[in-house]
């Protein structure tokens, strides 16, 4: 028998650092090019061109278009829901730092794994999992509080936290949402062109509506969209199915904590972003409860190696 998946080698690792640097990396081009056009616009935009280069990558490979003949209504509430998870980015952006919204943003493995505790039986969480759950939340208050006590703090930051908050909990619904409807049957490429689609749509009305259709093109915008519909909507998509299929999932999945330090880390050196104690130890401790909810059990892993041969 031949292995299908296989443990993490050094391809696996640069993988996964360059998805981790492109996905903590976009906050910042949001952030950077703020004055010119709105962050949801920005992500209507570029999903728009992964929606394209995956149309073109599903007609490659042979794979069917004809999603209404799908579970098209889950695939449109998932689109619809991502569409706001993304809304709700670009919103937390405009209104407090892009370190606590990466941080924040990245709790959605602690929804996540509630949602699939209550909704999927197999997927009890464990007493480990459990303080993980249990250490996440105290870190999220902890940031909370602390930032209130900062100089620099007003409501807005504290909203944009909150969106921050909720975007990761949008993030885990449409996981749930995957994993319990007949989407879970489905390619990966056509349940992304769904969310990518239906997001689209979402997002450019969510801006017709609020008029932040406004756009002032430059050379360096251009660059930002189309590499961000390029890396970020098209490939990273595509790297991270790859990086699934070929590796053992859970080994995989468990080093995408290392996307909110490096977040983090470019807000401070890019930005210029402050950072306080109490935030930095509130992350440290959503990053701690994150690894514990996502460390595969002994038991799992070796489940998930069997099934792989």
């Amino acid at each position: 028998m031949s292995t299908s998946r296989k443990p993490l080698d050094a391809t696996a690792y640069l993988c996964i650092l360059m998805l981790c640097t492109l996905w903590g990396g976009q906050q910042i081009l949001f952030k950077l090019t703020i004055d010119d056009i709105s962050p949801s616009m920005q992500i209507g935009l570029r999903s728009i061109i992964g929606c394209v280069l995956l149309a073109l990558f599903m007609w490659y490979q042979g794979t069917s278009l004809a999603l209404w003949r799908g579970p098209w209504r889950a695939g449109m509430l998932v689109g619809l829901i991502f569409g706001l998870e993304w809304w709700m980015i670009g919103e937390s952006l405009r209104l407090t730092t892009a370190s606590h919204l990466v941080v924040f943003l990245y709790t959605a493995p602690i929804f996540t794994a509630l949602g699939l505790h209550i909704w999927v039986p197999e997927e009890n969480l464990s007493r480990r999992q459990w303080f993980g759950v249990f250490v996440s939340f105290i870190g999220i208050g902890v940031g909370f509080i602390g930032g209130a006590n900062q100089p620099h703090f007003d409501l807005k930051m504290l909203l944009g936290d909150l969106l921050a908050l909720g975007a990761g909990l949008g993030w885990a619904v449409t996981t749930v949402l995957i994993r319990t409807t007949g989407l879970a049957k489905l390619p990966a490429t056509q349940t992304t062109f769904y969310q990518l689609f239906f997001a689209a749509l979402a997002l450019l009305f969510a801006c017709f509506v609020t008029g932040q259709l406004n756009v002032r093109w430059s050379p360096f915008l251009v660059v930002s969209l189309m590499s961000q519909g390029v890396l970020i909507a098209f490939l990273s998509l595509l790297v991270w199915f790859w990086l699934l299929k070929h590796y053992l999932a859970s080994r995989v999945s468990i080093f995408t904590f290392l996307t909110p330090l490096i977040g983090v880390s470019f807000g401070v050196l890019i930005l210029d972003e402050p950072l306080h104690a109490e935030f930095v130890w509130g992350a440290l401790m959503v990053m701690l409860g994150v690894i514990m909810v996502n460390w595969p059990s002994k038991i799992a892993a070796m489940t998930e190696q069997a099934k792989s041969v």
